[in-house]
C-alpha cells in the first residue's frame, strides 16, 4: 500500500482498516530501512499514526507542518513522496535525516535543534495574517523533551496572545513530562473531543448565570470545582493559564482518535494545544525494551534483533566518561551537567556512580551554563558535557555568567568538527571560533585517549576561569607519543616530529586534535620531497602559548591544521599572536571553509574539501615554493606524485 502513496492526497480515500494496515507497513519499512543506514528509529516508530492524521486533516504544504527536533519527520517524508529514496537516508546525495527545504516543498525548515518549531510557527502565522492568507493553519509538532527548552515557552507566551490559527501538537512520549493520569481527567478529555462540547458548555454557563440572585455565584462555584479537579489531575494548567485552548490527552496510536482531535482543533480558528500520548519505539520490541532511550538513534543494526552489526572500537565519549568517573572518585567537588543527553555525552555511567552529582537540566543549554556558574560559585567544579553544535545556544551565558566571573566551569564538547551524516546543523565546527573571543577561556583539543585524560585532569585543576575540551565523534584511535614537551602545565606543547637529518626547519605544522594524525602523514610526504617539517600538538590550543611562538620563530612558515571553521579559528589566533609578538613568519590556515555542509560521511566531506594528507601536502609545497625555500619548485614537482 505504501508504494501507492505519492502524496498526502492519496491518504484521503483510505478506510480505517486501510489506515491501520498502512501504519503497520510503514513501521516495517522504517525498521528495515533505518537498520540498513542508521538513524532515528525510535522517535519515528512513535509518530506513525500521528503523522497519518496530520496529513489527512491539514493541507500540506498550504498548511505548514513543522517538526521540532526534525528527527521525527521520517514518516512525513514517506507520505510526501520520498519513500523510494530511503535507501540513501543520511548518505551523500541521499535523503537528509531531518526536514530539508531542498528536498520538498512540504519541508518548511531545516529543523534539528530543539525547541524552535513554535517560534517558526508564530512567525509564519503572523506573515499569513499580514498577507491576507487567513485560511491557512500552521501546525507545530513538538516533543522528545523539546518543551523543557525555554524558547518553547517564550513562543507560547506570544502565540497565546493572538487569535491566529496555530495548532501545537504535543507529542508526549513520556520522555519530557508524565502523561495525564486519573479517570476524571480521561472523562474531561473525552468531553473535549465531542464536537458539541464547547457549545453545550457555553449554553450551560449562560443558563446558570441567568438564575435570579445566585446565578453568578453558582457559576463561579461550579467553575472553580471543575478547574480544581482538572488542575489536580492534568498538566493542561501549563497551557490553559497562558490562555491556550487544550485538547486531549489523546491516544497517539489510535489514528481515528488523533484525527478527530486535530479536526476539532482546526475548527477553533485560534491557538490550540493538542496533547497526544505516544510510545517511542512503538511496534518494535528491541526499541520498546530499550529502557534507556527506546532506540532513539542507532547505527547499522540487525533488523530482527536490533543489535549493532559492527562492534565499535574504544570511543572518545567512553574514554571521557571513564576519566571523569576516575577523577570524581577522588574529588567530591566534581559534578556533571547534561542537557537531556546523559547517554550520548557519556554521563549515564557517572550518574550511576554518583546519582546526587549529575544534573539533567533538560534541553536547556542556557540554563545549564548559568546553573554551572552557580555551582562553581558554591565551591563545586561543574563539568558540562554537551555536543559542540549545541554550545552555540549558550554563548551569552558562557561570556557573561561564567567567564565574566572567572568561574571554574569545564565544558566538554563531544562531536566537535565534521560529524557528517547528520548534516549542517550537527557539524561542530564553530566552537573554537566562538570560544576564542571569550576572555580567560582556555581550550584543549586532545589528540588521543591519553591526552584526553591528561587534559581533563588539567582542566579540573583550573580554579580561575572556564575551560573547554573538544573531541570528535567515533573511535579514539591509537595513542600518538611525543618526542618531547616544550613548556609546562597548560603551556606545554608536544613535539611529535622533527625535520629529518640534513633538512632545514622549513615548516612548523600545528596539528589540532583530530587533525594531528593527518598532520603527521603530511609531514612524511613533505619529508620525502625534501621539505623539513616540525609537527607539534599545542594541547591547550587557546590561548596560544609562548612555546608555539618560540618554535614558529625557528621556521620559515607556520601552517595550522584544525577541524574547525578557518574564520576565527586556531589559525587566526596563531597569526594574531605572531603579529603581537612581532615575529615575522607567515602563517597559513588549513581548516573548514565557513559554510554549511550537506550530509555525507566525515571522510567524504574531508575529501571534498581537500582536507586529506595528499591534498594538504600539495598546498604546503606550493606555499613553501612561493616563499623561495631552499627546495626549488622544480624539485617539489618532481617529488609530488
Amino acid at each position: 500500500m505504501l508504494e501507492q502513496i505519492r502524496g498526502p492526497a492519496d491518504l484521503q480515500h483510505l478506510s480505517g482498516q486501510q489506515l491501520r494496515e498502512l501504519a503497520a507497513e510503514i513501521r516495517e519499512f522504517l525498521i528495515h530501512k533505518v537498520a540498513a543506514t542508521g538513524g532515528h528509529l525510535g522517535p519515528n516508530l512513535g509518530v506513525v499514526e500521528l503523522t497519518l492524521a496530520l496529513h489527512r486533516v491539514f493541507d500540506s504544504p498550504h498548511d505548514p507542518i513543522i517538526f521540532d527536533t526534525g528527527h521525527q519527520a521520517y514518516v512525513h517524508k514517506m507520505l510526501t513522496g520520498r519513500a523510494q529514496d530511503f535507501e540513501g537516508l543520511r548518505k551523500k546525495g541521499g535523503l537528509s535525516g531531518y526536514p530539508s527545504r531542498a528536498e520538498s516543498e512540504h519541508d518548511w525548515v531545516e529543523s534539528s535543534h530543539a525547541s524552535a518549531a513554535l517560534s517558526y510557527a508564530d512567525g509564519l502565522a503572523k506573515a499569513f495574517e499580514l498577507t491576507g492568507h487567513r485560511n491557512r493553519h500552521v501546525v507545530a509538532v513538538v516533543g522528545d523533551g523539546a518543551l523543557t527548552g525555554g524558547m518553547c515557552w517564550e513562543a507560547l507566551n506570544n502565540i497565546a496572545a493572538s487569535r491566529r490559527p496555530v495548532i501545537i501538537v504535543v507529542n508526549d512520549n513520556g520522555r519530557s513530562y508524565a502523561p495525564t493520569i486519573g479517570g476524571v481527567a480521561d472523562r474531561l478529555a473525552t468531553l473535549r473531543l465531542q464536537p458539541a462540547y464547547e457549545q453545550a458548555l457555553e449554553k450551560g454557563r449562560d443558563a446558570v448565570r441567568s438564575l435570579p440572585l445566585l446565578g453568578e455565584l453558582a457559576y463561579r462555584f461550579m467553575h472553580s470545582v471543575k478547574a480544581g479537579i482538572k488542575d489536580s489531575l492534568s498538566p493542561q494548567l501549563l497551557f490553559t493559564d497562558l490562555g491556550l485552548k487544550y485538547v486531549g490527552p489523546v491516544d497517539g496510536h489510535d489514528e481515528r482518535a488523533v484525527e478527530a482531535a486535530l479536526r476539532h482543533a482546526r475548527g477553533f480558528g485560534r491557538p490550540v494545544i493538542v496533547h497526544v500520548v505516544t510510545r517511542k519505539g512503538m511496534g518494535y520490541a528491541p526499541a520498546e525494551d530499550d529502557e534507556a532511550e527506546q532506540m532513539h538513534s542507532c547505527g547499522v543494526i540487525d533488523p530482527v534483533t536490533g543489535q549493532a552489526t559492527k562492534v565499535a572500537g574504544p570511543g572518545w565519549t567512553a574514554t571521557f566518561s571513564d576519566a571523569l568517573i576516575g577523577y570524581a572518585r577522588k574529588r567530591r567537588d566534581i559534578v556533571a551537567i547534561t542537557a537531556a543527553m546523559p547517554g550520548p555525552t557519556g554521563l549515564s555511567a557517572f550518574g550511576q556512580q554518583f546519582p546526587d552529582r549529575l544534573f539533567d537540566v533538560g534541553i536547556a543549554e542556557q540554563h545549564a551554563l548559568t546553573s554551572a556558574a552557580g555551582l562553581a560559585m558554591g565551591g563545586m567544579h561543574p563539568v558540562v558535557a554537551i555536543y559542540s553544535t549545541f554550545l552555540n545556544r549558550a554563548f551569552d551565558q558562557i561570556m557573561m555568567d561564567v567567564a565574566l566571573h572567572k568561574l571554574p566551569v569545564t565544558m566538554v564538547l563531544d562531536r566537535a568538527g565534521i560529524t557528517g551524516s547528520d548534516g549542517a546543523s550537527h557539524n561542530g565546527m564553530w566552537d573554537m571560533s566562538m570560544l576564542g573571543i571569550v576572555p580567560g577561556m582556555r581550550v584543549a583539543a586532545p589528540r588521543d585517549a591519553t591526552r584526553l585524560r591528561e587534559e581533563l585532569g588539567e582542566a579540573l585543576d583550573v580554579n580561575d576561569g572556564p575551560t573547554a575540551l573538544r573531541f570528535p565523534k567515533g573511535d579514539v584511535g591509537e595513542d600518538i607519543p611525543a618526542i618531547e614537551r616544550r613548556g609546562t602545565g597548560l603551556s606545554g606543547v608536544d613535539v611529535l616530529a622533527v625535520p629529518a637529518d640534513g633538512l632545514n626547519h622549513d615548516v612548523l605544522l600545528v596539528g589540532v586534535g583530530a587533525f594531528v594524525p593527518m598532520a603527521l602523514e603530511v609531514a612524511k610526504r613533505l619529508h620525502n620531497q625534501g621539505i623539513g617539517v616540525t609537527v607539534i600538538d599545542p594541547r591547550w590550543v587557546l590561548p596560544v602559548s609562548e612555546a608555539v611562538l618560540e618554535l614558529a620563530a625557528q621556521h620559515k612558515l607556520v601552517v595550522t591544521c584544525e577541524d574547525n571553521g578557518v574564520n576565527g579559528g586556531i589559525g587566526s589566533a596563531v597569526s594574531g599572536a605572531l603579529r603581537a609578538a612581532e615575529i615575522d613568519v607567515p602563517c597559513r590556515d588549513v581548516g573548514l571553509p565557513q559554510r554549511f555542509y550537506e550530509h555525507a560521511s566525515r571522510g567524504e566531506l574531508l575529501a571534498e574539501l581537500g582536507l586529506t594528507d595528499q591534498d594538504v601536502a600539495r598546498r604546503i609545497t606550493g606555499w613553501v615554493a612561493a616563499l623561495g625555500s631552499a627546495v626549488t619548485e622544480a624539485e617539489i614537482r618532481e617529488h609530488l606524485d
